[in-house]
């Protein structure tokens, strides 16, 4: 192979893990050579109209998985330059301190990690600031303790948000603003680059205000000569030397043909379902269950969080526009009436007649899909569900994934869909309906048709965890594999527990902990 196709350093993949870790290695002059099986998210109108990203899911892979029983699966992923980063709600959290630790659910167990939140909190500050996250340190009752404020002030609340954080409030909660990775300016809306529209949870930003990894990392990684990027570049499998102890080679498609990449560092950032697939399609005479599996937990122990969308239905329109600037935490632990972790309340992006017909709920008598979409509250409620080695990710005979996935530790999912119904029972007397106002919480079915959970991939996590025992688990505290020396995997694999919020920023804050790891190694 000639020296003109071997890098210091090569990443495979551009989203929250590996576009912040590209960032973070470019100013290194190292070669480093990163690769997206996908292309640029086009900039069209399309980005923004919930007809072709919500209803033809325009933007989704076209690629089938399977599921446990060999039946289809229509994966709501996307393969583009930044990962899932382009088209997620940019709520950028923190896990709670006590995530880190052995936590006790209704259940289960969630297991401890091998490191603490003391060690990726400065790591936390700096992918806040990374991506401009705008919050309010301290509202947040669960909130772990940080070094430094949020770098930008919280996302205001529109009027129907705002009334309703002041209920939460009255009946004793302590709802805050959600942390939000928009590069807004409410002060100077003039030299804001957010417009603050109606299509950012599940669409592409078109003017390039939503804070993700293509924007804020990997447009500005490739500015740097020593940073080559390949695009519509997919990564085949990995090969080692003949001890197996080093990938010598990175196999990839691009346009049709094969091509061969060495690299003294091989990152696998591919999400957590395809890094496990990328280690299983390795398989070899020295790794026969899979690269870097002599543990057999490759692909197992697969999370993607317990979520419901919820909609308050409401006599009165709801004329928000941005509405997912509100978060509960209050029963994230549990509450006085009950000792388990029940998890996390927020919203998601304002919900439009287009996206309900994707998945419509059971209809309120007398609200057609428009009517609902007017009155509606949406609610995004987030559990945590517990690692079970069966629930996993495999490859067929023909190499297709499997993911096989069966819910657990349901129970405090339940009650914290009763905490909200509740909650919104007890909602202040509108001036018009009184009392009435409030018609009553319909589901959002996010099942369509046959495809999985749009969450179940969404937040999907720990399919090559990390730990201290080789026995138990793929990769050390650094995220390097036990048994392959060069070898990293850098996304949401590595958690052993999902916690009960949105995986992004810890894998943003993992990936600059591992990129600081890495500026050592090479020297």
């Amino acid at each position: 192979m000639s020296n003109a196709n071997h890098y210091d350093v090569i990443i495979i993949g551009t989203g929250a893990g590996g576009g912040t870790l590209a960032y973070k290695l470019a100013p290194s002059g190292k070669r480093i050579l990163v690769l997206e099986r996908g292309d640029y998210v086009p900039r069209e109108k399309d980005n923004w109209d919930p007809k072709a990203v919500n209803l033809e899911g325009k933007y989704q892979t076209k690629e089938k998985w399977r599921d446990k029983n060999g039946e289809e699966l229509h994966p709501h992923t996307n393969y583009y330059v930044g990962g899932n980063t382009k088209f997620y709600g940019a709520a950028l959290f923190r896990l709670r301190k006590e995530d880190f630790g052995h936590l006790r659910h209704h259940g289960g167990v969630a297991p401890a990690w091998p490191i603490s939140y003391d060690d990726i909190e400065p790591y936390y500050t700096q992918a806040e600031q990374l991506y401009h996250v705008h919050g309010e340190r301290g509202e947040d009752p669960t909130d772990p303790g940080a070094s430094a404020p949020y770098p930008h002030p919280a996302v205001s609340h529109e009027p129907r948000i705002q009334h309703l954080s002041d209920d939460f409030a009255r009946l004793g909660l302590k709802p805050f603003h959600t942390p939000l990775g928009v590069q807004i300016n409410e002060q100077d809306p003039r030299k804001s680059l957010c417009i603050r529209c109606n299509t950012c949870d599940g669409f592409p930003c078109l003017v390039y205000a939503k804070s993700d990894s293509q924007v804020l990392c990997v447009d500005r990684a490739v500015e740097y000569p020593n940073v080559t990027l390949l695009t519509n570049a997919y990564a085949e499998r990995l090969e080692t030397d003949a001890s197996g102890r080093r990938v010598t080679k990175v196999i990839v498609q691009r346009n049709g043909s094969h091509e061969e990449y060495s690299g003294e560092i091989v990152v696998s950032s591919c999400g957590a379902i395809n890094s496990a697939a990328l280690l299983l399609r390795s398989a070899n005479d020295k790794h026969p269950r899979g690269l870097a599996n002599g543990s057999d937990v490759v692909g197992r122990h697969y999370m993607g969080h317990i979520n419901s969308i919820l909609m308050a239905i409401s006599k009165c329109p709801n004329p928000t526009v941005f509405q997912k600037t509100l978060s509960v935490n209050d029963f994230y632990l549990g509450s006085r009436d009950w000792d388990f972790p029940m998890g996390h309340i927020s919203f998601v992006g304002k919900l439009d007649a287009q996206t309900l017909r994707a998945g419509a709920p059971a209809i309120a008598p007398g609200f057609t899909l428009e009517l609902m979409a007017s009155h509606s509250l949406d609610f995004w409620l987030t559990s945590e569900d517990l690692p079970d080695p069966e629930n996993r990710v495999t490859l067929n005979h023909k190499r297709e994934i499997v993911l096989s996935y069966k819910l657990n530790n349901e129970e405090g999912h339940k009650r914290l869909i009763a905490k909200l119904e509740s909650l919104m029972k007890q909602q202040t007397k509108c001036e018009i309906h009184g009392h009435e106002c409030h018609v009553g919480l319909f589901s959002r079915n996010i099942f369509v048709g046959q495809q999985i959970p749009l969450a179940g991939v969404a937040h999907q996590n720990g399919t090559i965890r990390f730990g201290n025992d080789p026995k138990t688990s793929a990769l050390d505290a650094n995220c390097r594999t036990h048994e392959v020396e060069n070898l990293y995997v850098v996304d949401a694999s590595f958690f052993p527990s999902s916690g009960a919020v949105n995986p992004g920023l810890t894998i943003m804050a993992n990936a600059l902990r591992v990129g600081d790891h890495l500026i050592e190694q090479l020297g």
